[in-house]
């Protein structure tokens, strides 16, 4: 849109799956929340689709090349190729799914990676926490301040300090070390989570930060850096390290809201379209 509204001529590459598409619902969005994502990303290319420089292409960007200094060229996956003076990847990022049955069906219904995001639908519910070590400490300790009913699953022996387990203790957060054998759920919403030896625990929501990757590697193919974290290295204007490349959203930062995705969007569109604006 902000491209659009510079006079921009803007083309949209996109295969219809965003990493939210099995999440019911989107919060901590002004004006938008508990709206279902679908129907975010519906109205968006509503409002969008009324500026005539804008075009939509339904497919899959598989590779990317420096043609000039002026071009880059894009290639989808059927083979259709397509020129631009700059690019922009809002690609996001590729979450790895642990090999536990249930949890990929339940990713984004009740197993979750923000409080800010989901935290207040399960406040005060009997809550789990899948991780182990640091992380999982300082996740366990926040989302405390959502429910009092907590219990950390590290799925095998704890490797947590004495000093971590003290303060675990004192925030009454139980450690369960007794390996997962599967969650059980009803069309992703968590009933219990059934340990090894047959116990089931009853639970509501687990959260869990997840390994991931870059879903769109075309960027790096082109020279773009990585962050140690795995992210989109980019400057405050959404710049990357290679000229004429930006990106925004999921693949340059943790903060993984839908809000947060369109700022960087909108800064992304005024850098990128100042920058031809200008030369």
């Amino acid at each position: 849109m902000t491209l659009a509204r510079a006079l921009m001529n803007v083309l949209i590459i996109d295969n219809g799956k965003p990493c939210n598409r099995q999440t019911p619902y989107s919060h901590n969005f002004l004006t938008q929340d508990g709206m279902p994502p679908a129907e975010i990303n519906h109205l968006a290319k509503e409002q969008v689709e009324k500026y005539n420089t804008v075009s939509f292409f339904q497919g899959l960007a598989v590779s990317g090349r420096r043609i000039s200094d002026d071009f880059f060229e894009i290639q989808e996956s059927n083979g259709d190729l397509f020129r631009a003076r700059q690019l922009i990847f809002a690609t996001g990022v590729k979450d790895i799914m642990l090999d536990i049955p249930g949890f990929a069906e339940c990713w984004g219904i009740s197993v979750l990676h923000c409080p800010y995001c989901h935290g207040y639908e399960v406040r005060n519910q009997p809550t789990g926490i899948l991780g182990n070590g640091a992380i999982a400490f300082e996740m366990a300790i926040l989302i405390s301040n959502w429910t009092n009913d907590l219990i950390i699953f590290t799925n095998g022996i704890s490797l947590f300090t004495e000093e971590q387990e003290r303060k675990l203790s004192e925030h009454h957060i139980k450690i369960e070390e007794r390996k997962i054998e599967k969650l059980e759920h009803s069309y992703g919403q968590l009933q219990h989570i059934l340990l090894e030896d047959g116990v089931p625990i009853p639970i509501k929501a687990i959260y869990h930060r997840p390994s991931f990757e870059q879903h769109c590697h075309i960027p790096e193919s082109l020279g773009c850096e990585l962050t140690e974290d795995g992210y989109l290295k980019t400057d405050p204007f959404q710049v990357t390290t290679v000229a004429g490349i930006y990106a925004c959203g999921d693949n340059t930062s943790r903060m993984r809201t839908v809000s947060n995705a369109v700022a960087m969007g909108t800064t992304a569109g005024i850098s990128a379209s100042k920058k031809i604006i200008m030369q």
